[in-house]
């Protein structure tokens, strides 16, 4: 696993996995989504780690994927990488779903896209008052990835979920508390420390209690996970190969609005 965007500590049992690529958002790009998988499922078969912790550095989350490397790949017609990299987002999922460890997300800034599902993947959140949450792939033209269409409608109601979903609009940490997307909000200097302090808490706790808590909170959705992220996979290749999928692209990289024309 390459350290480069991936940066992964460990500290008396806790690991905090952490997102580098600050000047982007900490939006994935090539083999990003490959080694944060590697680095959850070495951190989940690891006896002596307790907690995860998934976090960005700088002030995002995760701005989802680099639109710009997208846009390549859609310029040279490139499904199998694409397919790739969808696959790699599979394993990060399962990954934090099938660990028997706590896995936190701290939510510092903007969660997009990609990055707002990453965070719902995760069994707890904890977010700064100044963290935004999109599913901003509408926007693009493409589909919600990463488990989305399988976490978010079952948090809030149906028609919550699609109106996210189909327009793509930002919320702020209030309304993703309100709406029970978050555990807690925090200022953002105190971020880190209250993340920290959850992450103790959890450490301290019996390991083989929550473990169980876990896979029972879970464990009618195993089925059900596989074969979202299965449809999601074939969904989002679909977008990747329409003409709006590469307008919404082409729309971004040009910064202009998109001309959707519904093929």
């Amino acid at each position: 696993m390459s350290e480069e965007f991936i940066k992964v500590a460990e500290d008396a049992g806790i690991v905090t996995v952490t997102l580098n690529r600050p000047d982007r958002l900490n939006a994935f790009v090539g083999h990003m989504r490959r080694d944060l998988a590697e680095a959850l499922e070495e951190a989940g078969s690891d006896p002596h780690v307790r907690v995860v912790i998934i976090t960005g550095a700088g002030f995002a989350f995760c701005a989802g994927g680099d639109v710009h490397f997208m846009a390549e790949l859609v310029e040279r017609h490139d499904t199998e990488e694409f397919a790739r990299i969808l696959g790699a987002a599979r394993r990060v999922v399962l990954a934090i779903r099938r660990m028997t460890k706590p896995v936190i997300a701290s939510i510092a800034g903007p969660a997009s896209g990609a990055g707002f599902n990453l965070a719902l993947a995760c069994d707890l959140r904890i977010a700064s008052s100044a963290a935004t949450f999109s599913q901003s792939f509408v926007k693009l033209g493409f589909h919600p990835d990463w488990g989305g269409t399988h976490f978010l409608p079952r948090m809030v109601t149906p028609n919550i979920a699609c109106e996210l979903f189909f327009l793509g609009d930002t919320i702020d940490a209030q309304e993703a508390y309100r709406l029970g997307l978050i555990n807690r909000v925090v200022a953002p200097e105190e971020l880190e420390a209250e993340t920290q302090k959850l992450a103790e808490r959890l450490r301290e706790g019996p390991a083989v209690s929550i473990a169980a808590a876990k896979h029972a909170v879970y464990a009618h959705e195993h089925e059900m996970l596989d074969k979202m992220l299965q449809y999601e996979v074939e969904a989002q290749i679909r977008c990747f190969e329409s003409e709006d999928g590469r307008e919404g692209l082409r729309a971004f990289v040009e910064k202009r609005p998109p001309r959707f024309t519904g093929k």
